[in-house]
């Protein structure tokens, strides 16, 4: 099989992700090429940090989980969890279960979590009526559109997550760490580098650092990796926001980020974070049976309001577990 069984395109000329990959023969299955040009999907991925393939054979359920395990190491399960999801079957599951009308900020997979996925994979089973975009933004760029006094402070600060869990908002903590054993959880915590403080009425606190800034393993590239912005209270729908505010004392927000030392995150400088994404966004319409790789520390992902019906699947895989905390 040659490069005349494919052919390869960006979608907008000026920005070279995603690239997509789509057949120029009929009939042809995207899992016997795939398992035939493993090294040049990890090389095309590489540049381009997103990789949609479109209109190949045996693109149903089936084939996206073959095709996950044929360009993976290890499919993983969905641990330390921070948004609803259901499974659909073994380790893929529904992409992120909030309402049609709710815009999803960009963000990069469990990037809080010590362990990550290097890989994510979304389906489409099911296109949106309108709307429902999965939109993708290169984290190269958006550092490069960071102040040098931003990266200062968040290199020598880091950023912390603080999450509440029991209030009746969000995830419960048996959900988030899938026991119901509050022993389990506390070694889970302790070996990931998570604070934990029991309250009353079976109530949990975390509090986890990380660093904002990653070098990508293969690369070396330094890369804006976090969810610093994704979980201020700042970034919600304002009439949400207000909700939690009025029902909340911050320390009991459902989530929230401050710089590592506990101290608040500067407006000017979460809107700053927040234009560089948005700025950086490219968005693409799904089509039935589209898949979409994308290398979780390049690229992060969001999702636009839609109208129904729609079905995006998502498996993550290759775990990479950070040794800079």
């Amino acid at each position: 099989m040659n490069d005349k069984t494919v052919k390869f395109e960006t979608i907008l000329h000026d920005n070279p992700l995603p690239l997509m990959i789509s057949p120029e023969i009929e009939n042809l299955s995207l899992s016997v090429w795939a398992a035939q040009n493993k090294d040049l999907i990890k090389q095309k991925l590489q540049i381009h940090g997103a990789v949609i393939f479109r209109g190949f054979a045996e693109s149903d359920i089936q084939g996206f989980e073959k095709f996950t395990e044929i360009v993976s190491d290890e499919i993983m399960n969905y641990r330390e969890r921070s948004s609803p999801r259901h499974t659909i079957k073994n380790n893929i599951y529904t992409s992120t279960d909030y309402p049609p009308s709710e815009k999803i900020f960009p963000h990069n997979e469990h990037s809080y979590s010590k362990t990550f996925p290097q890989k994510l994979f979304f389906y489409c089973s099911v296109p949106p009526n309108s709307g429902g975009e999965t939109p993708i933004a290169d984290c190269r760029k958006v550092f490069q559109r960071l102040s040098a006094k931003t990266i200062e402070k968040f290199r020598t600060k880091k950023w912390m997550y603080v999450r509440n869990f029991g209030d009746g908002f969000g995830l419960p903590w048996e959900t988030v760490f899938q026991t119901d054993d509050k022993n389990e959880v506390e070694n889970y915590c302790r070996a990931n580098f998570i604070e934990f403080e029991w309250k009353a009425d079976n109530q949990l606190r975390t509090k986890q650092i990380r660093p904002a800034i990653i070098r990508h393993p293969l690369s070396n590239e330094e890369v804006w990796f976090n969810h610093l912005t994704f979980f201020n209270v700042s970034t919600l729908n304002k009439n949400i926001r207000e909700i939690l505010l009025e029902s909340f004392d911050e320390e009991d927000l459902p989530n929230n980020t401050y710089y590592g030392d506990g101290t608040k995150i500067e407006n000017e400088v979460l809107d700053e974070l927040r234009n560089a994404y948005l700025n950086e966004l490219v968005a693409f319409s799904w089509q039935q049976n589209d898949i979409i790789l994308i290398d979780n520390i390049l690229t992060a992902h969001a999702r636009n309001e839609f109208t129904k019906p729609r079905e995006i699947l998502f498996s993550m895989a290759d775990p990479y577990t950070r040794t800079d905390l």
